[in-house]
This record gives C-alpha cells, sequence and structure tokens, in this order.
C-alpha cells in the first residue's frame, strides 16, 4: 500500500497562499480498491492476477473474474466470491467486516473533489479506475452523470436524500450553477439510475431523488 501511494503522482494546490503538495489519489481509497481486487479475484482464472496500473491522470486496479453483482450496485450491496478469503482479510484487519469498500472509496473520491470512480466489467477482468482531480467545467457529460448517480446512492445508505445543493457541494460549485446541476440531474434520470423521492416535495426547487433501485 505504501509503495503504491508513494508512487502515486502530486497534484499541486494553493490554499491561504501556502502551496502545498499531496498525493493525486486518497490512500483509504488505494487501500479499499486493492483489498477489494485481492478478495474477489477468480483463483481459478489461470494465468492472471490482481493488476495495478499507475497513470498520470489515473490509477486501475483490476482483477481476474467477473462481479458477482452488477456494477450499478456495488455501493449498497455485498457478496464474496471467496468468503474464506475474506473472512481471513477480516480477521487481519484488512477488510471491513460489512462490505463497505466501495462506500469509503467514493467517499474519498467526493472528498477530495475527484472524478466518480469508474467500474468496469471486460470479457474475464474486472477493473476499477479511480481518476486524478478534475475541475466541474472539464467533467464529460458521462463523468457528471457517474458522480451524481453514486453520489445519490452515497446518500442513500446513509439514510440521507440527494438534493441540487448536496449535488453541488459534491461537485464543489457555487450556488450560480443550479441550473447547470440541475442538467446533471435530468440527464441522471434519463438514463435511469435515479428518480425523485415522490414522499418528500413536488417540488422542482427543493426535489429529493434516490437511487433507481430504491
Amino acid at each position: 500500500m505504501d509503495f503504491v501511494h508513494s508512487s502515486a503522482p502530486r497534484n499541486r494546490f494553493v490554499e491561504q497562499v501556502v502551496r502545498e503538495e499531496v498525493k493525486m489519489f486518497p490512500k483509504q481509497a488505494l487501500r479499499e480498491l486493492i483489498a477489494n481486487a485481492l478478495v474477489h479475484q477468480d483463483y481459478n482464472a489461470s494465468g492472471a492476477s490482481v493488476m495495478i496500473e499507475m497513470y498520470s491522470d489515473r490509477v486501475e486496479i483490476s482483477n481476474p473474474g467477473l462481479p458477482p453483482i452488477q456494477v450499478e450496485r456495488f455501493i449498497d450491496e455485498y457478496r464474496s466470491r471467496n468468503e474464506r478469503v475474506a473472512d481471513l482479510m477480516r480477521r487481519l484487519g484488512i477488510c471491513e467486516e460489512k462490505g463497505s469498500g466501495i462506500d469509503k472509496v467514493v467517499r474519498a473520491a467526493e472528498g477530495f473533489q475527484l472524478p466518480a470512480p469508474d467500474f468496469r466489467v471486460g470479457e474475464t477482468r474486472t477493473t476499477a479506475v479511480l481518476f486524478a482531480h478534475k475541475d466541474f467545467s472539464a467533467m464529460s457529460k458521462a463523468d457528471r452523470i457517474r458522480a451524481c448517480y453514486q453520489h445519490c446512492c452515497l446518500m442513500y445508505v446513509s439514510n440521507q436524500r440527494m438534493s441540487n445543493q448536496s449535488l453541488r457541494e459534491r461537485f464543489g460549485v457555487s450556488e450560480s450553477k443550479v441550473a447547470t446541476v440541475s442538467l446533471v440531474i435530468g440527464a441522471t434520470k434519463e438514463a435511469g439510475l435515479i428518480k425523485a423521492d415522490a414522499s418528500e416535495t413536488n417540488s422542482s426547487r427543493y426535489a429529493r431523488y434516490l437511487p433507481f433501485w430504491a
């Protein structure tokens, strides 16, 4: 873990007239993704292993095998491919008792205001991609929709509800971006990933949102 974290590029930022350098990727997010890859890899796959690839703008952590659940449910669901390995990792204090690792990854990405992590399923491998910082204005439509959905899921599992304000805070943008963030919410709804919480209010101004599966 220390080696991977130390290999990450540094990201400069200025706060209160002091220039600081921090690692581009949160250490906790790296830890959880590496642990997940070790626990969930398919040990029956020959000629394949967990891979960690570091780039200037992202890190990709992949493992052989396809996930037992949909990637859209990584935040709220948990099913271990290798329960005995998972139990050992829990006893060693590497993994949590519950499957809360992806929650922590998403929360860390939000805390660092990084683009939302991307979870990709190939023919034989599952890959988690953690991106370097990118301003809201530089994010693609897909980046914004993925961040909106993951934020909505994170709020829901925390017994809260996503709103325009909470999503603006997640993106680190001002109140002047209300309309722009509303467009992101609308696009995420059109993609079928979130829905309005009808139990809260019918007002679009104070609307709250739920993941599609809630």
